[in-house]
């Protein structure tokens, strides 16, 4: 029977490890990986078949392999080397907070009409009328049903909606910039023909939720330290000075670490590591850390491989990144980064995982892994516009302090470890600045504790090694202090810098 010849891709993986150097490696895992040169192979089982593959890329000469095969050759690899992993490739995506947006039709009276009136929707600058282009509008006339109608603003910051007429009264009104601004929420809004709607400036003197939290402090904090972000890359920008990274996206420039188009590493690395100070710019909580930059994302791209991420972090700890920042995931485990985090920390690095943005879901992979540090975002009452999209994140349990809260995106459970800042949270985008609210943006100040907290200790200058990883998360989760929340929610809670 002829065999389906459609191919996917899997990563080649030794028994432990990315690399088949280590515990449990033998000969002749070592020479097959060895082996695998980039191109086509074509090999025979010790049944007599022959079997087909390319091999994509590598991670080393002996590591793990991204290959191309069909099913019924990925399963005949496993006969040829029982002792070799063969793992289908799975997709992550930044970890932000989800916005609202339109899912349903317009429905009148139990029927779809077809909707025939356009509503002209004008967003400008509250600070002097000008227009502002690129922002998403969510016009919501049910909020349960999710009914209603979006779009983006063009070049003079109008935007067309369509509706069944010409003059319709709306449960919620959002507008989501993309930088400059904050984000808007009405309610009980009526919109007619030429309806203007105004913005909020982003003033970068404002105490958002990490500045609160976290003052400005002076520019050597966290020096010697070495941070790797792996992310959609990190943008040329005033605030940030990039010591250098990879691009492990398979068919792209290894050299080409800047931003991928979406912005969402930029802001990960300016909450880390800015270097500006108010009011021109903005400070991140450790602005004296070695950045690098690790692109995962593809151009233009919302999701990662897993054998890309996989071969960022081990890039990363062979630069001597001592912390990897990873605002990523939702994927399902793999053992493809199980592996690397495993590596990572055998290597004296520890990986800072954001929790996930599913609504109070399970804590996400690979923030869930035993050898993740995992961090949910907490939110505080009056660091954020009271008209700002960011009101819907407030929600119950409250703490200690009956002003701070977990976003009510952020993931919960027994893996969580720490709780920071990730709500209405400004930091560096590609050409300006935005807030952005996730556990994307907790994860990071994470990191930057623990960069200021490593600084300043002994174990800064140990050995690379498992007992050196242990350490850091060691150091970084006795400087927590409780919040009052459930642990599932906060873990050990806030950690404090030093």
């Amino acid at each position: 029977m002829a065999q389906p010849s459609t191919t996917q891709q899997y990563v080649l993986l030794p028994a432990q490890g990315l690399r088949a150097t280590g515990r449990g490696a033998t000969p002749g895992v070592q020479a097959f990986l060895r082996s695998a040169h980039p191109g086509p192979q074509e090999l025979t089982t010790p049944a007599g078949h022959p079997l087909r593959m390319s091999v994509i890329d590598s991670i080393g000469d002996d590591g793990a392999k991204l290959v191309e095969a069909t099913a019924h050759d990925a399963s005949a690899l496993r006969s040829l080397q029982p002792t070799v992993r063969v793992v289908p490739v799975v997709y992550y995506v930044p970890a932000v907070a989800p916005r609202w947006h339109v899912r349903a039709p317009l429905v009148i009276a139990g029927h779809e009409p077809t909707p025939v009136q356009s509503v002209t929707v004008r967003v400008v600058s509250e600070a002097d009328g000008s227009p502002i282009p690129g922002a998403i509008v969510v016009a919501l006339t049910s909020v349960g049903a999710g009914q209603g109608a979006q779009g983006v603003t063009g070049s003079q910051g109008e935007v067309e909606l369509t509706f069944a007429s010409a003059s319709v009264t709306l449960e919620r009104l959002y507008v989501y910039p993309t930088n400059a601004y904050w984000s808007l929420r009405r309610e009980n809004v009526t919109l007619t023909d030429g309806t203007q709607v105004a913005l909020r400036p982003l003033d970068l003197d404002y105490t958002d939720c990490l500045r609160h939290y976290y003052r400005n402090v002076p520019d050597d904090a966290g020096a010697g330290v070495t941070v790797g972000v792996v992310d959609t890359g990190v943008a040329d920008h005033p605030d940030l000075v990039i010591a250098g990274g990879a691009n492990t996206v398979v068919g792209e420039d290894p050299a080409d670490y800047g931003d991928n188009g979406e912005g969402h590493g930029t802001h990960v690395a300016g909450i880390v590591a800015a270097r500006g100070l108010p009011p021109t710019g903005i400070r991140g909580v450790a602005p004296g850390v070695s950045l690098r930059a690790y692109r995962v994302f593809a151009q233009g791209s919302k999701q990662a491989s897993s054998f890309a991420i996989a071969k960022a972090i081990d890039q990363a700890v062979t630069d001597g990144c001592d912390l990897v920042n990873l605002s990523l995931g939702g994927g399902p485990p793999d053992p493809v980064l199980q592996a690397a985090i495993a590596d990572a920390r055998a290597g004296g690095s520890a990986c800072i995982i954001a929790a996930g943005n599913n609504l109070r879901g399970p804590v996400s992979f690979p923030a869930s892994d035993e050898l993740a540090v995992a961090v949910s975002a907490l939110g505080r009452l009056g660091t954020f516009p009271d008209d700002s999209a960011e009101v819907d994140t407030i929600t119950a349990p409250f703490g200690s302090d009956e002003a701070e809260f977990i976003g009510d995106f952020s993931n919960i459970g027994p893996q969580m470890d720490l709780t920071a800042p990730g709500v209405g949270i400004i930091s560096t985008v590609p050409g300006s600045y935005s807030e952005i609210s996730g556990t994307s943006m907790a994860c990071p100040a994470v990191t930057g504790v623990a960069a200021r907290l490593l600084a300043s200790s002994q174990v800064l200058g140990a050995d690379r090694d498992a007992a050196r990883s242990e350490a850091i998360v060691g150091i970084l989760v006795a400087s927590a202090r409780d919040r009052g929340f459930p642990d599932p929610f906060e873990g050990h809670g806030l950690p404090q810098p030093c």
